[in-house]
């Protein structure tokens, strides 16, 4: 790793570097003596997640950290809208929560296919609770025809489709 920085121009910036053992619950077990590594002459410690271009990674690859993350962002968007709801037009609102809240949920979301149904039921929470706020609907409002009514796809067809198309 070092003669590949060196060759190429690169140096390891520890304070912006980590790492993580990636691996199944047995693999993970045999590598828990580790604590960290050296790469480049740097001695990095084993986290067990951490963040890359805004998408964190679980030891496991289930990306339960990274859902809790999105799906506490949008809710934060969707408050914010519902606050100023009634001031916006239905097309302003849903044009809103496009950009600001379907947008986070679609940046790398092929890298949920195939996540657990947890993980997948957090960004869907988070999704139909955008649409009722885009609809001025009821809290507990069945969600389904409102998605259906916004021509948006639940959080599981998205990635099916993001990943259909690639």
């Amino acid at each position: 790793m070092r003669d590949w920085y060196l060759s190429n121009n690169l140096l390891l910036n520890a304070d912006k570097s980590g790492v993580v053992v990636l691996g199944t619950a047995n693999q993970l077990r045999l590598a828990a003596a580790v604590d960290s590594i050296e790469v480049a002459g740097v001695t990095l410690p084993v986290a067990p997640k951490l963040k890359s271009l805004g998408v964190i990674l679980d030891q496991r690859l289930t990306f339960n950290d990274h859902a809790s993350a999105v799906a506490k962002a949008r809710n934060y968007h969707a408050r914010a809208i519902k606050h100023v709801r009634h001031l916006l037009s239905e097309s302003v609102a849903q044009t809103l929560a496009c950009s600001l809240i379907n947008s986070r949920l679609d940046y790398c979301n092929s890298l949920l296919y195939g996540a657990p149904e947890s993980t997948i039921n957090k960004l869907q929470r988070a999704q139909n609770n955008a649409a009722r706020v885009v609809l001025a609907a009821k809290r507990h409002s069945d969600a389904k025809p409102l998605l259906r009514q916004l021509h948006w796809l639940p959080v599981r067809q998205r990635i099916q489709y993001k990943v259909a198309v690639y």
